[in-house]
């Protein structure tokens, strides 16, 4: 008993607490994701299938580091976020631009891949909370959770911008009010698990809409700032929280928010 409570513990600290800052990272990555995606593909000219192997293969080592870590460290944690958010982003693009697939089936498929992996993980673990993230299994459960909601939502978040033809504008105040309600609902009562990742799911098309609104120009909706400006001023922000969290720990889950698990 004693070892496995040890060893909740000392797992645990491989997601960050979900705290103000969290949400603001998370949303600054989202953007970056949308707006680094555009820069190496259109400015670079990279193009989409290059850009999406070379973004792939540097997922994949971070990915590789992060897990190989046992507790958690802000600026590994951060830039899988990052890179996983960029890689979501480039993934619904090349089935909607490459392959032709319209965004509602994309909407579709992601959101249909995000239930698989949330019932497989509940399945196995019985639980789909954070703050339980002890295991190498869970913690991959949670990776692939990460990624389709990343992908689901820039294909929800084109799909309201775009194909309904809301604007940018209009579509980042949509989401921004239904994270305001989930949070409402929180408050209320409806539980922390539920609340999370339905406001996971939000914060991908609101960050979108708003690195979408921010970089397109005036002409098209935008405030004209271009990829380039946005993906750095962001980039920038994100580097100054992750370094502030570094320092303070103050993301860090404290022991009395520890549920120890039962051998």
């Amino acid at each position: 008993m004693e070892t496995q409570r040890s060893l909740t513990r000392e797992m645990l600290n491989k997601v960050p607490a979900v705290t103000l800052a969290f949400w603001v990272i998370k949303i600054m990555a989202t953007t970056v994701g949308e707006t680094a995606a555009d820069f190496l593909i259109f400015n670079i000219g990279l193009g989409l299938v290059m850009t999406s192997l070379i973004m792939g293969a540097l997922l994949l080592i971070a990915l590789f580091c992060q897990l190989r870590l046992r507790e958690y460290v802000p600026t590994s944690y951060w830039l899988v976020v990052v890179l996983v958010s960029i890689v979501g982003t480039l993934v619904s693009d090349y089935l909607v631009d490459d392959l032709g697939i319209t965004l509602a089936t994309t909407t579709i498929l992601f959101g249909t891949g995000l239930a698989l992996v949330f019932a497989a993980w509940y399945a196995s673990e019985r639980t789909l909370s954070i703050h339980s993230i002890f295991t190498t299994k869970r913690e991959l459960f949670y990776w692939a959770a990460i990624l389709f909601t990343f992908a689901l939502g820039t294909s929800a978040g084109d799909l309201v911008a775009e194909s309904v033809g809301l604007g940018y504008g209009t579509s980042a105040v949509i989401f921004g009010a239904l994270i305001a309600v989930v949070y409402l609902g929180h408050r209320l009562g409806v539980g922390a698990v539920l609340a999370f990742w339905v406001a996971y799911i939000l914060t991908r098309p609101f960050g979108a809409s708003m690195g979408d609104l921010l970089s397109q120009p005036v002409g098209n909706g935008g405030f004209g700032l271009g990829t380039t400006g946005t993906s750095v001023l962001f980039l920038v922000t994100i580097a100054g929280l992750v370094t502030y969290l570094t320092i303070t720990r103050a993301d860090r889950i404290k022991t009395s928010q520890v549920v120890e698990v039962d051998a």
